[in-house]
């Protein structure tokens, strides 16, 4: 409950208080802005580039993937053959 009340005092305050100083809160704002907009575009430049190094990892690791699954459908199909080759063999030493 004291909780809820200290809000709305605090509410209420800051609705004064930005009344009367709405010149300094326009100035601190104009001063804090250009900040915030440097600081914005340095991190979404680095996530981009972040971003840009996955993609051409993960290009590389496709292509990496779908060597061995040529390699595993070579080795099955070398298996059934190795498989066939046996079968006749036992067939003639029954």
């Amino acid at each position: 409950m004291m909780s809820l009340f200290g809000g709305i005092i605090a509410l209420i305050l800051g609705i004064i208080f930005i009344i009367l100083w709405w010149g300094l809160f326009l100035k601190g704002l104009m001063a804090i802005l250009p900040a915030l907009f440097i600081l914005g575009g340095a991190l979404a430049t680095y996530l981009g580039i972040e971003e840009l190094k996955d993609k051409a990892a993960s290009k590389d690791f496709d292509d990496d993937t779908s060597n061995l699954k040529g390699e595993v459908e070579s080795l099955k199909e070398e298996i059934k053959e190795l498989k066939e080759e046996k079968k006749p063999a036992e067939e003639k030493e029954e």
